[in-house]
């Protein structure tokens, strides 16, 4: 304490030209020594004193013993080089950089209690600090004294409850509050920047299963499982949060590429699907997702995350296991979905729906061998309505066990109808396969029609093994002693495992087909997968089923490698019910493959109207068909070929083309740069044109319009239009 008590430094000058300090008696003294020294040996708080240049000049000892310093550690050196103000955000939340502690000093105002992290210690140390400044009698500065006190146990406990506020207790990721508060500050600097951001939701699929079979404490578990994943997948790249039950959100700064972001979205679904081990048992589940870009589709937090929300809407109501990019026709097909789920609870009781029949016919005389049953919802505005959006609508609202039960019996009565006797088989979603009455059922459709068991066969795909595993081996064995058959369906499209084939006892496997088609293609591995499936199946006297087979090529391929029926437009689409008995009737068992050559990458049919840049001119054409690499477009007239042009396809979409085809009002284009899917059915650009350019060319800043082209040209001067229009 003498240090800086004393009086001898009382009375001491502390710097050159500075005047000295009136000195007090040595009672006082003694008593006021007494005390302070009490008060720092408690280890209550400690002291320090700086020069009129902010150099410490006294710091307790108590505290230099604290963190093993010295005086030549600290004595002489700047304050603001020893402690620093504890304004930095350890949350990672955004920090304005300033450094209360230099303010005050600077200013030679009065310090009150100021958090301080201790900066040359190899600990983390934090100090709450008081001080005035010290003036002379003639008012001149001379330094600073004040108090000091630890604080670090303090500082942990709220760093754990500030994290506790901002991170999700079971997984570790951001939370809901962290990640709305953290995306909004990220666009809004941005915006200033001129920077991108993607964002991506997910929902997973079927986990309701696995809380409902496995119980609570499993699918906690499976929620790490899936946020270690997503970590593995993303790193440092990203930030992941949690949303709660089943919702994740990933913020993905500086990418607005939608086919790097159309291959993040491939892997996390690829990913998530893997099986997860539980406690001994085995789960699968998907995941669906939506993704968004700002500012494209948004500027801000709220914005950009409903066009997310409303993508992932999309990609659920599409099949699951999908992804979508936001788009405006969006907020459309929401509002449709929505419709189609209040429709969907009438088309029962309205007898709205109806089962069509596809042919499987033996690979070794193209003969009949059965039907696969297919529902249909005969929409009274929309008509058919596929399969793929009003069954998964039907999960969503508690419909499909309903709706299941309703196609059992009716493919049975109609079924039991047929003048010859084929096997028939009918899919089974896991949520019904899983559910107690599910063999009553089954007996009941075979009992109220009289369809022998050995002609209906249930088509179950590996999701059913996602929950208890006794339990299902138990509905297996009582389907079995029913005498019904069973396939599994659209094998090896997920992560099979062999123990399925090894414990239930299957009939039949479908080869999917995804491994089907392009199976010719060169260099294409999918024959070798089919002939694999083929071999492992005929080694447990198994029969296969070769779906999707659609072209001459593929039939020869899959008769090659060996599949022991067949089931494609090779042959036959989907029939009626009338259309499938009146054959029977005729005795026309006997099918011809009817269909092209051979496999051609995908070229999609369309029909709308979109804009042709050339030059400095945009024309109206109509879009005929459209594939990655290029499109077929009709209205202009005698393009020469070898002409570049732009085709813009809405939505800030703009692709460079080259005309390689022309004939009169018909042209061939080849893209520059390939489109990509959409996740869907459908193929988009990876690029669009970019708010930030609109904004340069002097409108407000906003998310991408409809006719993004037009807001970036403005009202240019047009020089004479080269092409003449036809009128189609």
């Amino acid at each position: 304490m003498a240090g800086l008590f004393s009086k001898g430094a009382r009375s001491e000058k502390v710097a050159a030209g500075e005047a000295s300090f009136v000195p007090i008696s040595e009672d006082d003294f003694a008593r006021r020594v007494e005390l302070l020294d009490s008060f720092e040996n408690s280890g209550l708080g400690w002291f320090w004193a700086t020069d009129a240049q902010g150099r410490i000049i006294y710091f307790s000892q108590n505290a230099k013993d604290r963190l093993g310093l010295s005086d030549s550690d600290i004595i002489g050196k700047p304050l603001t080089d020893i402690l620093q103000s504890d304004d930095a955000d350890e949350m990672g939340e955004d920090s304005d950089g300033e450094r209360p502690l230099a303010y005050y000093l600077g200013a030679r105002n009065s310090i009150t209690k100021l958090p301080v992290r201790f900066v040359a210690a190899d600990q983390d140390f934090y100090m709450e600090i008081a001080g005035k400044p010290q003036f002379d009698g003639k008012h001149r500065f001379c330094g600073y004294r004040g108090s000091a006190k630890d604080i670090t146990n303090t500082r942990q406990t709220q760093r754990d409850a500030k994290k506790l506020a901002q991170y999700d207790a079971l997984t570790g990721l951001a939370n809901r509050h962290r990640m709305n508060k953290r995306l909004e500050s990220m666009l809004h600097q941005y915006r200033a920047a001129k920077r991108v951001c993607a964002l991506m939701m997910l929902d997973l699929d079927r986990f309701k299963q696995v809380n409902d079979t496995l119980g609570h404490p499993a699918g906690d578990e499976l929620l790490k499982q899936v946020a270690a994943r997503l970590s593995q997948i993303f790193g440092q790249k990203g930030e992941i949060g949690r949303l709660g039950g089943d919702e994740f959100l990933i913020m993905l700064p500086d990418i607005d590429d939608r086919g790097e972001l159309g291959d993040y979205a491939s892997r996390i679904i690829q990913m998530v699907a893997q099986p997860y081990s539980i406690n001994g048992s085995r789960a699968i589940i998907g995941v669906s997702v939506g993704v968004a870009i700002a500012p494209y589709d948004g500027l801000d937090a709220e914005e950009l995350v409903k066009a997310a929300d409303l993508a992932l809407y999309e990609a659920k109501g599409g099949g699951r296991g999908q992804y979508r990019f936001y788009s405006r026709e969006l907020q459309e097909g929401a509002k449709m979905r929505r419709q189609l789920e209040e429709d969907l609870r009438d088309a029962l009781v309205k007898d709205e729906l109806v089962m069509h029949y596809q042919p499987i016919v033996k690979t070794s005389d193209y003969k009949l061998s059965g039907f696969e049953a297919l529902i249909r919802w005969d929409h009274p505005d929309r008509g058919f309505v596929s399969p793929e959006i009003f069954i998964s609508c039907a999960e969503d609202i508690g419909m499909i066990g309903q709706i299941g039960e309703w196609a059992l019996h009716r493919v049975c009565e109609e079924a039991a109808e047929w003048p010859v006797e084929l096997r028939v088989a009918v899919n089974v979603s896991p949520t019904q396969f899983t559910s107690s009455d599910f063999v009553q059922v089954v007996q009941r459709a075979l009992q109220k029609s009289g369809l022998a068991p050995d002609r209906l066969e249930l088509e179950i795909t590996e999701s059913v093994f996602a929950g208890d595993d006794l339990l299902t081996r138990e509905i297996f064995k009582s389907l079995k002693e029913l005498g019904v058959r069973l396939a599994l369906d659209d094998f090896g499209t997920g992560y099979s495992s062999l123990s399925y084939l090894r414990n239930a006892p299957f009939d039949k496997i479908k080869i999917d087909q995804s491994f089907v088609r392009g199976s010719t293609e060169e260099g294409n591995n999918n024959s070798a997968i089919i002939s694999a499936i083929v071999s492992l199946a005929n080694a447990l006297k198994m029969e296969t089923v070769a779906e999707g087979t659609e072209t001459k090529d593929e039939l020869e391929l899959v008769i090659k490698r060996g599949a022991s029926h067949i089931q494609g437009y090779i042959f036959s689409r989907a029939i009626s019910h009338k259309e499938a008995l009146e054959r029977l009737q005729k005795g026309e068992l006997a099918y011809e493959p009817k269909g092209p050559e051979r496999y051609r990458a995908d070229r999609k049919t369309v029909l709308r109207k979109i804009g042709l840049i050339h030059d400095d001119h945009r024309y109206i054409v109509t879009l005929r068909n459209i594939s990655k690499t290029g499109a077929r477009i009709e209205g202009l007239l005698d393009v020469p070929v070898g002409t570049d042009v732009v085709l813009d396809l809405g939505d800030g979409q703009l692709a460079v083309a080259t005309v390689r085809r022309s004939k009169k009002h018909v042209q061939g284009v080849e893209f520059e740069t390939q489109l990509i899917s959409d996740g869907a059915d459908g193929l988009c650009t990876r690029h669009r044109v970019s708010p930030y350019d609109i904004q340069a060319a002097g409108r407000p800043l906003a998310a991408l319009p409809q006719d993004a082209y037009g807001m970036l040209s403005g009202e240019r001067v047009l020089s004479i239009p080269l092409f003449a229009q036809a009128d189609i």
